[in-house]
């Protein structure tokens, strides 16, 4: 099994799509691990990485957005529909999809079954200044 990040086609169910189709940037990337892995469990490992902590501190300092582990596993069970500098947009059962506060960005998760584990994806669009008003 594929243990590595690579990039990928964004597939044809994914939330991220809608960006795609308004002409705006996004990028797809995925990896495979041979463990059944929930949209839960994946969201709440990501936010809670060393490196992701290490922005999380930064937005904390710089953008008083502060978050603890907990914030991150609240939305990642659906319990809260914001986290640290992000709110949730839209969100599926194997589906996440986040805005930042000031609605430049988007990170994308989403899970799917395949043989043997798990297929992880994470990806992000780049919103123009002028569509940020109408999402």
């Amino acid at each position: 099994m594929e243990t590595s990040i690579r990039l990928a086609n964004l597939p044809s169910s994914a939330l991220l799509r809608r960006y795609v189709r308004e002409g705006t940037y996004t990028d797809c990337y995925c990896t495979e691990v041979p463990a059944t892995i929930s949209l839960p469990r994946y969201v709440e490992a990501f936010y809670t990485t060393p490196v992701f902590k290490l922005e999380r501190w930064i937005l904390t300092h710089l953008a008083s957005k502060p978050s603890t582990d907990q914030d991150a596993r609240n939305v990642a069970l659906a319990q809260s529909l914001s986290f640290a500098a992000w709110t949730v947009e839209q969100r599926t059962r194997e589906q996440l999809l986040m805005c930042d506060y000031l609605r430049r960005t988007r990170s994308w998760f989403m899970v799917a079954p395949i043989t043997g584990g798990t297929r992880l994806y994470f990806g992000s669009a780049v919103v123009p200044p002028q569509a940020r008003r109408e999402h």
